[in-house]
């Protein structure tokens, strides 16, 4: 495993990101703290791009929890077909949305336990929407930023858990509410699994990964 990199390393290399994109964006598109929800708990294992062509008219017609259960989840299944899993995801979707209006007057929850209590919401999804809706520097570790977490030594850890813990325990605080941004957009199209794109990279020359390319 890489090792931790010091304090000054992670500075340098995240007043870097910052400088070159100062306020990055989740990709999924959403109108409101549900929406959010719902369009992270789709995404796992399907693309945003993929998830954002098949909420854009499910949103448009069921952006609340009541909206939701009234198309219910043959509705809903039309809607989110195309993404991986949808038949799970529709039955959690309507699942969740019962509970919201049930547990917690029809609005998401702003604590990591409750939004886990909810049918198909795990750690990660979580902690994009304390990020995202809620402003908490909640740290989402997905499939990229646990390989650029590892191969670069930002925030090594055997799991996932390990990795968010290393982010929190080590990113300077001043970048830690857009760490994760940072981190899954890297992963996504510089430090990609197969062929990352070292001469692409903006902290390449910070970057202890022995196999990187030219």
């Amino acid at each position: 495993m890489t090792a931790q990199l010091d304090y000054a390393t992670l500075q340098t290399i995240f007043a870097r990101f910052r400088a070159a994109n100062p306020e990055p964006k989740g990709e999924l598109h959403h109108t409101n703290a549900f929406t959010l929800l719902v369009a992270v708990a789709l995404s796992a294992q399907a693309t945003d791009a993929g998830v954002n062509r098949a909420t854009r008219a499910l949103f448009a017609i069921a952006d609340t929890p009541g909206k939701m259960l009234a198309l219910g989840e043959e509705g809903l299944m039309q809607h989110i077909k195309t993404i991986g899993l949808y038949r799970n995801k529709a039955k959690n979707v309507i699942r969740l949305s019962r509970q919201l209006i049930d547990r917690f007057d029809g609005l998401v929850p702003s604590s990591r336990a409750a939004l886990q209590s909810l049918p198909g919401v795990g750690r990660k999804t979580a902690n994009v929407v304390l990020n995202i809706w809620f402003h908490h520097p909640a740290q989402a570790v997905d499939t990229h930023i646990f390989r650029v977490g590892n191969r670069t030594g930002i925030a090594p850890g055997r799991d996932e858990i390990a990795v968010e813990r290393a982010l929190e325990d080590h990113v300077p605080v001043e970048f830690q509410q857009n760490a994760h941004h940072w981190l899954i957009l890297h992963g996504r199209y510089i430090c990609t699994a197969r062929k990352p794109r070292c001469a692409d990279c903006l902290i390449a020359d910070l970057c202890p990964y022995p196999e990187k390319t030219q």
